[in-house]
C-alpha cells in the first residue's frame, strides 16, 4: 500500500475525501456520485473492509471509469470505522482531508465552499452545516469559538492535512464506536482557527449516528476518552464547564432515558453506577447549574434506580393533548384543553406511573388519579381496566409507584425564548383552563405549549395540532395599544399569539369617509377599525406611494375620534399615487390601503395654473378616484403645458 503522501502532494490536490465502505452497496452509488461532481481538485479514497454485498464490484466499476480520481484500498477483513479512516488518511495527498460515510452524500458545491472558507481564514477545521441536524450552528463564522462548535462532534468536516500530521491526530482503532467523537475533540482542542459554513446544507447524513442505546454501558466507557482529552487542553473555568455540560447531558445522562428502560435490572444498576462515577469526577458546580429539571432530578436519583425508571418513563411516554376552546375575556385570552401522558413501552419490569390530573380521555378503570404507564409489553393508558399489569396494582412488581404531576401551559417567544406561565385552573381527567394576561406580554410571536411536570421531568408539546372540531381562534384584539392576533400555524395547526403583527396579517380595515379640498390641500377623513374595535388611536401617517417609481410621500395623520382619523396632503409630484394608512400596533409599523365605499365621498378634480403668465405656465390637474378592482383611494396628478396641449391635439388628429 502506497503511503508516501508527501511525495504525491505535488499533484495539486485540494481535498482528499476518505470513505469507509463495508457492505454499503445500496447507498455507495449516490455517495460517490455526489463526490465526483464537486468542483475542486480532489481525490476519492474508498477503503473496503472485505464487503460481501456487491460493494467490491461497484468500486471496481467506478475505479475503472475514474482512475485518476478514485483509489480503492482493500482490507481482507472488516475492521473498525476508525481503522478504515486511518488507512485513507495515510494515503491522502490533498491539502485538506474530508471524511464521508458511504451512506451519506454531499451538496453539489459543498467542498468548494468549505475549501474557500479554509483558504480565506487559514482555518485548520471547517465545520459545514449538516442537513436536518437539530443542533448546530445556524450562522457562518470566519473564526468560531470552541464553545460554539462543540455540539457537533462528528468527523464529517474539512481538516487541514498537515495540521493533523503535526499533532498526530488519528482515529483510535480499538473503538468500534465513538472514535469520530474522540478525533473531533482532539482536532478542536489543537485548532488555531475553526470556521463555519452554514449558509446552506453541506453534508446530508442518512444514518442514525451512534447507536448508544444498544450498549449504554459500552458507550459510557467510550465517552470518558474525549472528556479526558478535552480536560487536558482546556483549563478549569466557564469554558470547560460549558464543554463538560455538553458531554454530561447528551452522552452521559441520556443513557438514563430510553437505554435505561431497555436494560434489565442488573444492567440498570451498572449503568447508574457508571453514570455516578463520571458525574462524581466531572460534575462541577458550573455544570450542575446548567442542568435542566429532568437531568438535575436524575443526578439526585443516581442511588435510586426505581426513581430513575420512573423519570425515564415520564420522558418516554407520549404526551397526548387536545385544544378545546380559545376565546377573549376582556384583555385576557382563555384557553381550554386537555393533556395526559399516555402509555410507554420500555423496560423489562412493569412500572405503574400515575400523574395526578393527567388522565387521558377514554380511559376506563385506570383509577381516579390518572393513567397507568407501564414497562415493556404494557399497553398503558387508554385500555379498558388498565393497571400496571393485568392483575391490578398489587401485581405491578417491586418498581410500581404512583407519581403526582401537574398539567399547565407555557407561552414562549420565538426569538428571545422568553417564557411566561399563565394562571391555570385544573379540572378532572387532565382538563385545564389557562388565563393568559396578554397585556403583560412583550411584542413578538408567542407559541403556546402544553406542559406536564412529573417527578421533576418537564414535558412540553405545542398545543393545537389536535383540537375539538368546533375549536377555532378568535379575532384580533387591541390590548394596551398593541394588536394581539391568535393564530394556528399552516403546517401543523399549532396555536400561537402574534403581539404586534410580526408574522400574521393584521385584519384592520381603513375606510374613506370624505376627501375634499382645503385650498390646494387634499383633506382625507376616514375610519380605522380592527374588526369591530375602534383603532384610530394607532394611526401615524398617511402614505402616498407613486405607482410607477415607488416614491413615497408622507403626511402626518391624527385621530379625530375613537374610529375617525384625518390627514391633509399637498406637494404630490406628477404621477399616480395610492393611499395607505400607517398604524403602530405594538410591532413594526403596518400599512393598510384606504378603501373607498362611496365614490360620492371623493372630491372633484382640482385644476390650477402655475407660471408667470396664464398661457405661459402649466396647468396642474389633481383627481382623487377609486381604483376599479380593489376600490382603493388613489390620486392622479397631471401637468399640462401649451406645448403638451398641442402635442395631444396632434396625436388626436393622427388617430382620426
Amino acid at each position: 500500500m502506497d503511503t508516501d503522501s508527501d511525495q504525491r502532494a505535488d499533484r495539486g490536490i485540494d481535498v482528499s475525501v476518505v470513505v469507509p465502505a463495508y457492505n454499503r452497496r445500496a447507498s455507495l452509488d449516490r455517495c460517490l456520485t455526489s463526490l465526483l461532481v464537486q468542483r475542486v481538485a480532489k481525490e476519492i479514497i474508498v477503503v473496503d473492509g472485505g464487503s460481501r454485498d456487491g460493494t467490491r464490484a461497484l468500486l471496481r466499476l467506478y475505479a475503472a471509469h475514474h482512475p485518476r480520481l478514485i483509489t480503492v484500498i482493500r482490507d481482507a477483513q472488516p475492521g473498525t470505522p476508525g481503522g478504515a479512516r486511518n488507512r485513507g488518511l495515510e494515503r491522502a495527498a490533498g491539502r485538506y482531508v474530508f471524511f464521508c460515510d458511504a451512506g451519506d452524500h454531499l451538496a453539489p458545491d459543498a467542498l468548494a465552499r468549505l475549501v474557500a472558507a479554509a483558504d480565506v481564514n487559514g482555518a485548520d477545521v471547517v465545520v459545514g452545516k449538516v442537513s436536518g441536524a437539530r443542533r448546530g450552528l445556524r450562522d457562518s463564522a470566519d473564526r468560531a469559538s470552541l464553545a460554539a462548535v462543540y455540539d457537533d462532534l462528528s468527523c464529517f468536516k474539512l481538516f487541514r492535512r498537515d495540521f493533523l500530521a503535526r499533532h498526530a491526530i488519528h482515529f483510535d482503532e480499538t473503538q468500534r464506536r465513538g472514535a469520530d467523537m474522540t478525533f473531533a475533540v482532539h482536532a478542536y482542542c489543537h485548532a488555531r482557527v475553526i470556521s463555519v459554513v452554514a449558509d446552506g446544507d453541506c453534508y446530508h447524513a442518512e444514518g442514525g449516528g451512534e447507536a448508544s442505546a444498544r450498549d449504554p454501558l459500552g458507550w459510557l466507557r467510550v465517552v470518558r476518552t474525549p472528556i479526558e482529552i478535552m480536560t487536558r487542553h482546556v483549563p478549569p473555568g466557564a469554558l470547560r464547564d460549558r464543554l463538560l455540560l455538553r458531554h454530561i447531558r447528551r452522552d452521559v445522562l441520556a443513557q438514563l432515558g430510553t437505554p435505561f428502560l431497555a436494560a434489565c435490572e442488573a444492567e440498570r444498576e451498572k449503568i447508574a453506577v457508571e453514570v455516578a462515577d463520571i458525574c462524581g469526577q466531572w460534575l462541577t458546580p458550573g455544570v450542575r447549574a446548567g442542568l435542566d429539571g429532568v437531568d438535575a432530578a436524575r443526578v439526585a436519583a443516581l442511588d435510586d434506580p426505581d426513581r430513575l425508571v420512573r423519570l425515564a418513563l415520564v420522558e418516554a411516554a407520549p404526551l397526548r393533548h387536545r385544544l378545546n376552546r380559545v376565546e377573549w375575556r376582556g384583555d385576557r385570552l382563555v384557553i381550554d384543553g386537555w393533556a395526559a401522558l399516555a402509555g410507554a413501552g420500555g423496560g423489562s419490569d412493569g412500572v405503574g406511573l400515575t400523574c395526578a390530573g393527567l388522565d387521558g380521555a377514554g380511559t376506563n378503570g385506570a383509577g381516579t388519579n390518572g393513567a397507568a404507564l407501564n414497562g415493556a409489553g404494557a399497553s398503558g393508558a387508554g385500555t379498558s381496566g388498565a393497571g400496571p399489569k393485568s392483575g391490578g396494582p398489587e401485581s405491578a412488581g417491586p418498581e410500581s409507584a404512583e407519581l403526582n404531576g401537574t398539567v399547565g401551559l407555557v407561552v414562549r417567544e420565538r426569538m428571545s425564548r422568553e417564557e411566561r406561565v399563565p394562571f391555570v385552573t385544573r379540572g378532572a381527567a387532565g382538563s385545564f383552563t389557562a388565563v393568559l394576561d396578554v397585556a403583560a406580554l412583550s411584542p413578538g410571536v408567542w407559541d403556546v405549549h402544553v406542559v406536564v411536570e412529573c417527578e421533576g421531568a418537564r414535558r412540553l408539546a405545542r398545543l393545537g395540532s389536535r383540537r375539538d372540531p368546533r375549536a377555532g381562534v378568535p379575532s384580533a384584539h387591541l390590548v394596551g395599544g398593541a394588536v394581539a392576533v391568535p393564530f394556528l400555524t399552516r403546517s401543523h395547526g399549532h396555536l400561537g399569539l402574534d403581539v404586534g403583527g410580526h408574522v400574521v396579517r393584521v385584519p384592520a380595515v381603513v375606510r374613506l369617509s370624505r376627501a375634499w379640498w382645503r385650498g390646494r390641500r387634499l383633506r382625507v377623513e376616514g375610519q380605522a377599525l380592527m374588526g369591530e374595535e375602534a383603532a384610530a388611536a394607532a394611526v401615524r401617517h398617511l402614505i402616498w406611494r407613486e405607482r410607477a417609481s415607488g416614491r413615497e410621500h408622507r403626511e402626518r395623520a391624527v385621530a379625530a375620534g375613537p374610529r375617525e382619523f384625518a390627514a391633509e396632503t399637498a406637494g404630490l409630484r406628477p404621477g399616480t399615487w395610492d393611499a395607505y394608512l400607517e398604524m403602530a400596533l405594538g410591532g413594526p409599523p403596518v400599512r393598510f390601503p384606504v378603501k373607498v365605499a362611496d365614490t360620492d365621498a371623493l372630491g372633484r378634480p382640482l385644476r390650477w395654473w402655475c407660471g408667470a403668465l396664464r398661457w405661459g405656465g402649466a396647468q396642474w390637474t389633481v383627481r382623487p378616484y377609486a381604483t376599479a378592482v380593489n376600490r382603493r383611494l388613489s390620486v392622479s396628478v397631471r401637468v399640462a403645458t401649451p406645448l403638451t396641449v398641442v402635442r395631444r391635439m396632434v396625436r388626436l388628429l393622427r388617430r382620426h
